[in-house]
């Protein structure tokens, strides 16, 4: 079993926090795929796909280039191949087993109470004391299955990775929203099963690009295509 990962990253000139995840990578022995200045994050991790030809049981992980993993390399690795099973699709660290009308997955209304899975560490001004001065976690809820995922942190075993579909649909304009809901999702309406699990991730970002237009209309198109809301059935 090998590891991959696939980072996207806008700039040559990496950051710290890209430059501390590469290097807790290497230290779990993963191969990383750096794309740097890719139009699309679809695209992108299709032709990852098709560059890295995983094994039936390799393990592929597509993440933020804003994460730092504070779990120890060896705990994180052990961790990963633990939670999966022949039917699992997606691994995260934060997902929802309800899918609201409005697609948003990390809402809190009367819908969701009690249906968020998983945790993320944030980095703010003020906050919650844990690993240093302006780190707080955002408890989401215990491990679990869901319906979907966030994209900040997703894993796949190539035997679901080589039979899947990471081709952009065309009812979408931006080429870097709601990829996470849409693949998630879809891996849950074959009857795949996803899974959050917890892990220390801190994300190193205000989620700002949220307001984007480009969001917005892939929300929109999402909402359009699927039949919402959806509520995770337990088999």
């Amino acid at each position: 079993m090998d590891i991959y990962t696939v980072i996207c990253t806008r700039n040559k000139q990496l950051s710290t926090v890209t430059q501390k995840l590469l290097t807790y990578m290497y230290a779990c022995k993963a191969e990383v795929i750096l794309i740097i200045g890719a139009k699309s994050i679809f695209y992108a991790y299709e032709k990852a796909i098709q560059h890295i030809k995983p094994k039936n049981d390799d393990i592929v992980i597509f993440c933020h280039d804003d994460i730092e993993i504070r779990t120890p390399p060896e705990v994180f690795v052990e961790k990963l191949k633990s939670s999966f099973t022949n039917r699992t699709a997606f691994v995260g660290v934060a997902g929802t087993t309800h899918l609201s009308q409005d697609a948003v997955w990390w809402n809190w209304n009367i819908h969701s109470q009690g249906k968020h899975r998983g945790r993320v560490f944030h980095v703010a001004k003020k906050g919650d004391m844990l690993f240093n001065h302006n780190i707080y976690a955002t408890e989401y809820g215990p491990e679990g299955n869901v319906v979907v995922l966030d994209g900040l942190f997703l894993a796949a075993r190539g035997e679901f990775l080589n039979s899947f579909n990471f081709t952009k649909p065309t009812y979408f304009e931006g080429e870097w929203d709601f990829y996470d809901i849409h693949y998630t999702h879809t891996a849950y309406m074959m009857g795949f099963i996803n899974r959050a699990i917890i892990i220390d991730i801190v994300h190193h970002s205000s989620g700002e690009l949220v307001g984007r237009d480009s969001w917005h209309q892939n929300q929109q198109a999402f909402i359009r295509t699927a039949s919402l809301p959806v509520e995770l059935k337990e088999s």
